[in-house]
């Protein structure tokens, strides 16, 4: 059995792996975990390296990687659409979204979804997005710290990771953006889909810890204590979010993200969506 090394960010989306990896149930299958706080960027870049076999990527990130090459887009994961965060430092005088545009915007990488939707954010409230100014801080810790030296003013995140912080008073979240397509997508390497028998059988045997996980009553309780979630906000999640049934992916599941990254200069005009996608079947 060939070694897998597969990532993820150390998040609540990922408890379905963490869960398995933890228990122990998928080292026949090879699988070796690696948490990637820092986010879709990191693990794009950990993909070509040879780092990565497969991760577990925002969609969004996911297609502006897989256009510049090195990867491909192998299944969905999390089918349901991310909930963003729209934050602040919690002493800061901006107090509405509109209040943030021309602002220093923190994302953990260039390429990341911190980035990526910074400009799919600006794009459909129709502000210019050729002059958006980037902070990199390169994890959720590298924003609490941006925040409270004033190196930056907002900061996109998932909203149920960030809301601990929202609660504690040291972010104000001004507003949120739901993504236009599905959160999260999973993806090998070019050199991984050799062995893209295993990552289809690991996968399988995860979603279907997803589906375990979504339908025991005492999963609520076990996010919040995990992840410091208030058992209200990780019952609020839980309902949101829906992970694929299977593994695979179609041109039309990814095709709005490669049509708005594509309009606005971040991936070529003539990428298409079969050009970035391969199938796990063997």
């Amino acid at each position: 059995m060939p070694e897998l090394k597969i990532g993820g960010v150390p998040e609540h989306f990922n408890l379905p792996w963490l869960r398995l990896v933890e228990s122990r149930a998928l080292d026949k299958l090879g699988v070796l975990w690696r948490d990637v706080p820092e986010g879709s960027g990191a693990m794009a870049a950990a993909l070509r390296t040879g780092e990565l076999d497969a991760a577990m990527l925002l969609t969004e990130g996911a297609v502006a990687g897989a256009a510049a090459g090195g990867f491909k887009i192998v299944s969905l994961y999390a089918v349901s659409p991310l909930i963003w965060g729209i934050h602040v430092p919690a002493g800061s005088d901006l107090r509405t979204v509109d209040d943030v545009r021309g602002r220093r915007y923190a994302i953990s990488r260039r390429g990341s979804g911190s980035h990526l939707m910074s400009f799919v954010h600006a794009r459909e409230h129709g502000w210019a997005t050729d002059d958006l100014d980037f902070v990199v801080v390169g994890t959720l810790q590298g924003a609490i710290d941006a925040f409270a030296s004033g190196k930056a003013d907002v900061f996109f995140w998932e909203k149920f990771m960030t809301k601990p912080l929202v609660d504690a008073g040291r972010f104000r979240r001004v507003g949120e953006f739901v993504a236009p397509w599905p959160a999260f997508v999973v993806c090998a390497s070019d050199a991984a889909l050799a062995k893209r028998k295993p990552i289809g059988a690991a996968l399988d045997r995860v979603l279907d810890s997803a589906a375990e996980l979504a339908a025991n009553p005492k999963t609520a309780a076990a996010i919040a204590d995990r992840y410091g979630l208030l058992p209200d906000d990780a019952r609020e999640w839980l309902a949101a979010t829906r992970w694929a049934s299977r593994p695979g992916i179609g041109v039309e599941q990814i095709a709005p993200a490669v049509e708005q990254l594509a309009a606005l200069g971040l991936i070529g005009a003539d990428v298409a969506p079969e050009d970035i996608i391969a199938s796990l079947a063997a």
